[in-house]
């Protein structure tokens, strides 16, 4: 329960979701990533989060509950793996992740069927990969730079 929680973070009594983004938020803005370094921590955090989610879900016997928020950690630090570190991208990011992730457009609505942890994890990283193409392509197409190294 400690690692999908992050730390508690998923006791939050309001919005544990939103709490746990701001946790991934706090970490991109404050820690150095590289682009590598952010594949290798969003596959680890993912794969914690498939074992922690499977098991958090058994022990409190409900599909996906609020307490979980390993989840929302991941797809937010989807959602900004090729972006500047920049307070605007970080922060449309951020934005669109939630948006997302509340909205659960397709197929991210089929993807919490899926069993145990993957189920939790699945429509987060989708999520978070809707924003990072919309916070990219936005990028792309006024010609901001984006992230190198």
């Amino acid at each position: 329960m400690l690692v999908a929680s992050i730390g508690g973070i998923g006791y939050s009594p309001v919005a544990p979701g939103t709490a746990g983004s701001l946790v991934a938020l706090l970490a991109l803005w404050f820690i150095p990533f590289t682009v590598a370094s952010l594949a290798a921590t969003i596959v680890v955090v993912s794969a914690l989060g498939i074992w922690s989610g499977g098991r958090a879900e058994q022990a409190l016997g409900r599909k996906d509950p609020g307490v979980i928020v390993i989840d929302e950690v991941a797809g937010m630090l989807l959602s900004a793996w090729l972006l500047p570190r920049t307070l605007a991208a970080l922060g449309a990011a951020f934005l669109l992740f939630r948006l997302f992730d509340i909205w659960k457009p397709f197929p991210a609505d089929q993807s919490q069927s899926m069993p145990g942890g993957l189920g939790v994890m699945m429509d987060d990283l989708i999520a978070g990969l809707y924003a990072l193409a919309l916070v990219f392509g936005a990028h792309v197409a006024l010609g901001v730079p984006v992230r190198a190294g």
